[in-house]
C-alpha cells in the first residue's frame, strides 16, 4: 500500500496507481436519465470574474489572477450526488469503485476506531490524520462496520474522478469544467469571498460545514456537523446551488495546472468539512486543489452538469 499526500489536509493521494482498466458502464434508460436530470438548475452563461487576489489566497494553487471568463449556457445539479443516487447507479450497473478495487481508502483519523488504528502501519508522514483503512469505500465510509444507512441524503464520498466519470456516463451528464463550477458556485455575486458574501458567519449564523475547534485534534461541531452533512443542510446560493463551500470537495472535469502539480491531477473545488482557517482556508469560493484520478477519501464527492 503506497500513500502520499497532496495539499496536506485537503486530499490524500495514492502513491502508485494500479493498472486498472476502465469499466464499461451502460447508460441508464431514457426514463431514468430524465428523472436523474430533473431539477437541474438552468444557467444562462455569460462572463464573470474568475479567481481571486484575496490576501488569504494560496499562490501555489494558482487561484489568481482575477480574469474575465465566459461560460456557455448550462445546467448544473443543485446538490452533490447523494448516497441514495450513487447507490442507484451501482445497483443498475454493478460498477465497482476504485476504492473497492484497491481494497482501501483514506479516512480521517477521528472516525477510525482505536482498534483499527493500531493495525495501520502506513500513513502519510506530512498529514498523519489521513489513515488508509482497509475496506473503506462509499458504502462503508469509515471502514468495516460503518454504514450509510442513516445518510441517504449525504454526499457520496470515497468517489474517485474515474468513478465520477462513470456515474456521468450512466446518468447522461458530465462533470462541470472548473470555470463552470466557479461561475455557478458564486451564485451571481461578483468577487465575493464566499457563495453568500464576504462574511463567514453573517449575523453569527453558520452557512457551511467546515471545521471548528483545534485542527486536527478536536472539532466542536458548532455548525452542527463533524463529518459530512446532508446535501441541503444549509441555504442555497443565489443560483439555487447548495453547499458550494465546505462539506465535500467536488471533482471538476479539468486537469489541474499549478506549480508542482501531479501530472494526472484533476481539479477539485469547494473545500470540505475538514477545512479550517488556521490550516486550510480553501472553503473560499475561488480556492482550488487537486488529486489524482484514482484517489479517494472520506471528504471528496462530486456534482454533475449538462450542456
Amino acid at each position: 500500500m503506497g500513500v502520499l499526500v497532496n495539499n496536506t489536509c485537503c486530499a490524500a493521494a495514492r502513491e502508485t496507481p494500479a493498472a486498472h482498466s476502465a469499466q464499461p458502464v451502460p447508460a441508464a434508460n431514457e426514463e431514468v436519465r430524465n428523472r436523474l436530470q430533473r431539477g437541474m438548475i438552468r444557467l444562462p452563461g455569460g462572463e464573470f470574474l474568475m479567481g481571486t487576489d484575496d490576501p488569504d489566497a494560496n499562490p501555489a494553487d494558482g487561484e489568481g489572477p482575477v480574469r474575465p471568463v465566459r461560460v456557455a449556457a448550462m445546467r448544473i445539479a443543485a446538490t452533490t450526488v447523494t448516497n441514495r443516487r450513487f447507490a442507484a447507479f451501482v445497483k443498475d450497473t454493478g460498477y465497482v469503485t476504485d476504492a473497492e478495487r484497491y481494497g482501501w481508502s483514506f479516512v480521517f483519523h477521528l472516525f477510525v476506531p482505536p482498534t483499527v488504528q493500531k493495525t495501520i502501519t502506513q500513513a502519510p508522514a506530512a498529514a498523519p490524520w489521513w489513515l488508509p483503512v482497509d475496506g473503506a469505500y462509499w458504502k462503508r465510509p469509515e471502514g468495516p462496520g460503518s454504514t450509510i444507512g442513516d445518510r441517504p441524503e449525504h454526499p457520496a464520498v470515497h468517489v474517485s474522478w474515474n468513478d465520477a466519470q462513470a456515474y456521468c456516463a450512466w446518468s447522461g451528464t458530465r462533470l462541470p469544467s472548473e470555470a463552470e463550477w466557479e461561475y455557478a458556485a458564486r451564485g451571481g455575486l461578483v468577487q465575493a469571498r464566499y457563495p453568500w458574501g464576504d462574511e463567514l458567519t453573517p449575523r453569527g449564523k453558520h452557512r457551511c460545514n467546515i471545521w471548528q475547534g483545534r485542527f486536527p485534534e478536536h472539532n466542536t461541531g458548532d455548525d452542527g456537523f463533524v463529518g459530512t452533512a446532508p446535501a441541503k443542510a444549509f441555504p442555497p446560493n443565489g443560483f439555487g446551488l447548495y453547499q458550494t463551500a465546505g462539506n465535500v470537495w467536488e471533482w471538476c472535469a479539468d486537469t489541474f495546472r499549478a506549480p508542482d502539480s501531479e501530472p494526472d491531477a484533476h481539479v477539485m473545488r469547494g473545500g470540505s468539512y475538514l477545512c479550517h482557517d488556521s490550516y486550510c482556508n480553501r472553503y473560499r469560493v475561488a480556492a482550488r486543489t487537486s488529486n489524482t484520478a484514482d484517489s479517494s477519501s472520506g471528504n471528496v464527492g462530486f456534482r454533475v452538469a449538462a450542456t
